[in-house]
C-alpha cells in the first residue's frame, strides 16, 4: 500500500547517493518532499527586457551568454563577468572568488544556450562605467530545447536547493511524487473549517503550490496551506491551555494578599507598581484553584519581574513548600542570591545557590539541606536539574530569561517536584505574533510600566571617527563620579576568541585611553570567582570602567553606572542592543548609551536608527521579528517555536488570528477531539508533537 511515509528511494529515480543529498535539506520521506515548498515562483510565460530593467528591480531575465571573462584586483580579489543578451541589450552577470564560473559560462555561450536568471538589478560597480546594469552573484538555471515544460512557459516554482541538487532535478522529483501519490494527500481540516473559510482542499493546495495553474491559485493554495500550518498548532495549543486549567490537579495553595503585601512592603524598600501589584494577584488566583499554573511573565527591562518572583516565592514558603529559581548565567544566579538573601533572611527564610562551580563536598551538603526542607528558596544554573538534587516539597518553579533555556531543562526542574506551579519570566518583550504562536498554552502576566525613577536612557549613534568625543564625554561622567561600561563587539564567534578580543580591547582602553582610571575586564571564559569578584568591585565603585563580552547583557544591576559603549553595534540583534542598554538609567543620575558602527547593511542603519528613537521594548522587539525573521528571534530549537513549512508569522499575522480563535472555538466544543471529523486534525497533531519533540513547559 504506497504511502507518504515511505523512504524517498521508493520513489523511481532516487537512489542512495540522491537521497543522501536530499537527507541535507531533511527530506527523508515522500511526504517531506512534497511539504518541500518553492521559496519563490517565477512567471517563465512573459520575462521582461533587459532594456527596461532598473536598478533595484528583483527580475527575472532569459537570454544567451554572449561572452565571459576573469580578472583579478591588486588585492587577488577574483571578478568573473559574463555578459547576457536579449535581442541587442545586455547586463552583466558577476560572481566575486569564483573564478571556475568562467569556464561554465564559456561553454554556455559556445553552445548558445538560452539561460534563465534572477537577481536584484545594480549599477556597475566593477568597471565603472554607468551605461550598463549588473546582477551579483544571480540564481541561474539552463532551458536548453530539452528543457522539461515544469521549467519554462509557466509560473515556476523555486526551491530551496543544496549543492548537487539542480532545481530541474527537484521539480522532476516533486512533480513525480505527486502523480503517483496524489491520492495519499489527507485532508487534516475538518470540513466545517474548510467551508466556513473558503478554503481549497488539500490536494489542489499542494498541487498549485508546487506548480501553479495561475496566479489566483497560486495565491490560494499558499493561503491553505498557511492556513493549515497555523491551525494545527493553534489546536495543540488549546488542547494543551485547556489541559492546564482543567486536568491537571496542582499544589493548592492558600494566600491572603493582604497579608502577603504587607509582608513585601516590610521587606522591600519601595511601592510596587500597579502592573507588579496586578501580576502578583494573577499568580495568587492561580495557585489557590488546586490546578497546576503555568504562567509567563513577561516585561521591559527594569519593569521589576524580581519582585514578582518575590511575591511567588513567599506564598510558596508560606504554604510550607520550597521555592526554586532557575537562572541561564552564575553571576545573574549569584546576583538573585544576594538580593533575595538581603529581603529575605530578615523572615527567617534560608536563601541558597547551587551553581555548577561548586566543590562535591558544598554539593552534598546543600544537596542534604534541601531534602531535608531547611533550605526553602534555592537560586540556581543548570545545576539544579542535575541528578540527585532533590527538593523536600517543591511548589514553585521559577524560570529567568525562559528563552536561554531549553524546553526539556525546563521539564526537568519541573518535575523535581510533585507538579508544582511554574512561573517564568522574560525581560525580552515579545511581540503578540510570537507570544500567541509559542505561549499560547500559557496564561501571560505583561508588566506594563517601570518603577518610579527610573530615569529614560539618552541613546546616541556615533561612527567610529567619533570615537574620541565619544571618549571625551564619558571621561567627564567618570570625574562626576558616575561608572560606564564598554562592551566589545561580537566579531569572533568562539567564546575563547571573544575574551581575547575583549582582553585586547580591556588593554587598549586601560593603556592608551583612560590610564588615569581603573579599568576591569569579564569575559565568558573566566572562572565563576573571577566573574564574581569582578562584578563586587564594579558595584562597589572600586573599578571605573568595566569592558565586557555580551555576559553582563542579563540582569547586572549597578545603580551608579550611568554610560554603555557598544562597540560595532550593528553586530547585534535590536533585543541584545535592548538589553545591553538596559545595564544603565538604574540609579538616580541621567545615562546614556552609545552605539559606535558604520553599518555596511540598510537592516544594520535600520537598527541604529531603531534604537535612537525608541524605548520601547515591544516595538523594538517587533521590529526585530521584522528584520531578522523568526527562526533567528529564539533560536528555534531552544524555544520550541516549529519550523514553519511555509507559514511566516510576521506577514501572515492576520492568518494566524483567525486560526486561533477557530482553533480555541473547535477545542471549546470537543475537548477531546473524538468527533470523526477530527480525527486527521488528531493525527496531524501528533505528527506535529512529533517534530517539535513535545516541546511544551508543563
Amino acid at each position: 500500500m504506497p504511502s507518504l511515509t515511505d523512504p524517498l528511494q521508493s520513489l523511481k529515480g532516487i537512489g542512495s547517493q540522491l537521497s543522501e543529498k536530499l537527507a541535507k535539506l531533511n527530506l527523508f520521506t515522500l511526504g517531506d518532499l512534497l511539504r518541500h515548498y518553492p521559496h519563490r515562483w517565477e512567471d517563465r510565460s512573459r520575462f521582461p527586457r533587459i532594456a527596461d530593467v532598473r536598478p533595484g528591480d528583483s527580475v527575472t531575465l532569459r537570454g544567451i551568454v554572449i561572452a565571459t571573462t576573469t580578472r583579478y584586483t591588486r588585492a587577488r580579489l577574483s571578478i568573473t563577468e559574463a555578459l547576457l543578451d536579449d535581442d541587442g541589450s545586455a547586463i552583466k552577470l558577476i560572481w566575486i572568488n569564483q573564478p571556475f564560473m568562467e569556464r561554465t559560462f564559456r561553454a554556455l555561450a559556445t553552445a548558445r544556450t538560452p539561460i534563465v536568471v534572477y537577481g536584484q538589478v545594480k549599477r556597475d560597480s566593477f568597471s565603472g562605467s554607468s551605461y550598463i546594469y549588473e546582477i551579483q552573484n544571480p540564481e541561474w538555471e539552463e532551458i536548453g530545447e530539452d528543457t522539461d515544460n515544469l521549467s519554462t512557459n509557466r509560473i515556476v516554482p523555486i526551491y530551496p536547493a543544496t549543492e548537487g541538487i539542480r532545481q530541474g532535478r527537484l521539480r522532476k522529483l516533486i512533480f513525480a511524487t505527486l502523480q503517483t501519490y496524489r491520492e495519499e494527500i489527507e485532508d487534516c481540516l475538518p470540513p466545517r473549517v474548510i467551508l466556513n473559510h473558503r478554503l481549497v482542499g488539500a490536494r489542489n493546495a499542494v498541487e498549485n503550490i508546487h506548480f501553479p495553474e495561475s496566479e489566483p491559485a497560486l495565491i490560494a493554495a499558499r493561503y491553505r496551506l498557511v492556513f493549515e500550518e497555523f491551525f494545527v498548532l493553534q489546536t495543540l495549543l488549546a488542547l494543551r491551555r485547556r489541559e492546564n486549567c482543567h486536568d491537571v490537579q496542582g499544589i493548592q495553595f492558600k494566600v491572603s494578599l493582604e497579608e502577603l503585601n504587607a509582608q513585601i512592603a516590610q521587606i522591600v524598600p519601595f511601592q510596587l507598581t500597579r502592573a507588579q501589584q496586578r501580576a502578583i494577584a494573577e499568580i495568587a488566583q492561580n495557585i489557590s484553584t488546586g490546578r497546576a499554573m503555568n504562567r509567563l511573565v513577561q516585561g521591559d527591562v527594569g519593569s521589576g519581574k524580581t519582585m514578582v518572583a518575590l511575591g511567588a516565592m513567599l506564598m510558596a514558603v508560606q504554604n510550607g513548600y520550597q521555592a526554586a529559581l532557575m537562572a541561564p548565567t552564575e553571576i545573574l544566579a549569584q546576583q538573585h542570591t544576594l538580593g533575595l538573601e538581603r529581603l529575605l533572611e530578615p523572615l527567617g527564610i534560608k536563601v541558597e545557590v547551587a551553581l555548577g562551580s561548586l566543590t562535591a563536598k558544598q554539593k552534598l551538603a546543600l544537596r542534604e539541606r534541601l531534602l531535608s526542607g531547611e533550605t526553602q528558596v534555592v537560586v540556581g544554573t543548570h545545576a539544579l536539574i542535575q541528578e540527585g538534587m532533590d527538593f523536600a516539597r517543591l511548589g514553585m518553579v521559577i524560570i529567568d530569561e525562559q528563552h536561554r533555556f531549553g524546553v526539556l531543562q525546563r521539564q526537568a526542574l519541573a518535575r523535581k517536584g510533585t507538579r508544582p506551579h511554574l512561573l517564568v519570566m522574560t525581560a525580552t518583550p515579545i511581540p503578540r505574533t510570537l507570544t500567541m504562536t509559542l505561549y499560547g498554552d500559557l496564561d501571560v502576566s505583561v508588566l506594563d510600566e517601570l518603577p518610579p525613577g527610573r530615569k529614560p536612557i539618552k541613546t546616541h549613534w556615533r561612527t567610529p571617527d567619533k570615537r574620541s568625543l565619544v571618549y571625551s564625554a564619558t571621561q567627564k561622567l567618570i570625574e562626576e563620579g558616575r561608572q560606564a561600561y564598554i562592551v566589545c563587539s561580537l566579531v569572533e564567534e568562539s567564546e575563547k576568541l571573544q575574551a581575547k578580543s575583549a582582553t585586547q580591547l580591556a588593554e587598549h582602553i586601560a593603556k592608551s585611553v583612560f590610564p588615569q582610571y581603573r579599568v576591569g575586564l569579564l569575559h565568558g571564559q573566566m572562572k565563576a570567582l573571577e566573574k564574581e569578584t569582578i562584578m563586587a568591585q564594579f558595584k562597589a565603585r572600586e573599578l571605573d570602567i568595566l569592558v565586557a563580552t555580551t555576559v553582563i547583557e542579563v540582569g547586572i544591576d549597578v545603580p551608579n553606572a550611568s554610560v554603555i559603549i557598544i562597540e560595532d553595534a550593528d553586530r547585534f540583534g535590536l533585543a541584545q542592543l535592548h538589553q545591553l542598554r538596559g545595564r544603565v538609567g538604574r540609579g538616580e543620575h541621567a545615562s546614556y548609551c552609545i552605539l559606535v558602527s558604520d553599518p555596511k547593511t540598510a537592516d544594520g542603519q535600520a537598527r541604529m536608527e531603531i534604537m535612537t528613537e525608541t524605548q520601547d521594548g515591544f516595538r523594538i522587539a517587533e521590529e526585530d521579528l521584522r528584520l531578522r525573521g523568526p527562526g533567528e528571534f529564539f533560536g528555534t530549537r531552544q524555544s520550541g517555536m516549529p519550523e514553519f513549512a511555509i507559514a511566516d508569522i510576521f506577514q501572515d499575522m492576520a492568518i494566524l488570528q483567525e486560526t486561533r480563535e477557530t482553533a480555541f472555538e473547535l477545542v471549546e466544543r470537543d475537548p477531546e477531539l473524538a468527533r470523526p471529523e477530527h480525527q486527521p486534525l488528531s493525527k496531524a497533531i501528533d505528527r506535529l508533537k512529533e517534530r517539535i519533540g513535545q516541546v511544551h513547559v508543563s
